[in-house]
C-alpha cells in the first residue's frame, strides 16, 4: 500500500497504518537528525523531535498538498527540529544578561590567534562573588582550550557566537559533515562540564 493511502487510513484510526508509516520512515528521520545538532541534548532527543514532524505529517498530509507524502513528511521532520534547536538556541541566550563572559587570545601557532569567548552562566547576586565565580571558571576555560583541537576550538567559538552551519563552513572552510563531527566530538571532550555542573 502507498504512503499516501496510509497517511489516510491512519488519519481516520487506523493504528496499524500509523504503526507502519512510523516504521518506513525511522530510517528518514535518523538520517535528518544527523544533520543537527542540539547543545545541551543527545541526539535522541533530535530524533524524538524528528518522529513528532513525522506523526504530524501523518495526521496533517492531503493529496490536495501537491506533493508526495514523502517530500511532505520531510519538511515537517525538518520544521519540527529546526524549532526545537532555536527554541533550546533561544534558552541558552536568556543567560546572557546575567552571564560572566572569559574571552582568552589563544595562539596554536605564531601565526594565527584567535579570541575564544566562554559564557558562563551567573546567578551571584555580589561582584565580589562573581569575581570568585570568573576565577573557578578560568580553570575550566582553560580545561576546554587544552581538551580541543584547534579546529575544534574554532568552531565551538562560532557556534556558540549563534553562526549558523553554513556560516561556519564558510568561516573555517570546512564541510557542514566535517561541523557535525567535530560538534559531536566537541559534545563528548566535554562531557566533564556536566560534572562541574554548569
Amino acid at each position: 500500500m502507498i504512503d499516501e493511502e496510509l497517511s489516510l487510513m491512519a488519519q481516520n484510526g487506523d493504528e496499524t497504518a500509523l504503526n507502519d508509516l512510523l516504521q518506513r520512515y525511522k530510517s528518514l528521520v535518523n538520517k535528518i537528525s544527523r544533520s543537527y545538532f542540539l547543545l545541551g541534548g543527545e541526539i535522541e532527543d533530535i530524533v524524538q523531535e524528528g518522529m513528532i514532524g513525522l506523526y504530524k505529517a501523518i495526521k496533517n498530509f492531503s493529496t490536495s498538498k501537491n506533493a508526495s507524502f514523502k517530500t511532505f513528511a520531510a519538511t515537517c521532520i525538518k520544521h519540527q527540529i529546526q524549532t526545537a534547536v532555536k527554541m533550546a538556541s533561544s534558552e541558552r541566550n536568556k543567560v546572557l544578561s546575567t552571564a560572566i563572559p572569559i574571552a582568552e587570545k589563544v595562539s596554536h601557532d605564531e601565526n594565527e590567534e584567535e579570541v575564544i569567548e566562554i559564557i558562563v552562566p551567573s546567578s551571584l547576586p555580589s561582584p565580589d562573588d562573581q569575581v570568585l565565580e570568573k576565577e573557578n571558571f578560568s580553570e575550566i576555560k582553560k580545561s576546554i582550550i587544552k581538551t580541543l583541537s584547534p579546529l575544534e576550538l574554532k568552531i565551538f567559538a562560532l557556534y556558540l557566537k549563534g553562526y549558523s552551519y553554513n556560516e561556519i563552513s564558510n568561516l573555517a572552510g570546512i564541510s557542514k559533515k566535517s561541523i557535525d563531527n567535530g560538534l559531536s566530538r566537541i559534545k563528548n571532550k566535554l562531557a566533564f562540564l556536566k560534572k562541574e555542573k554548569l
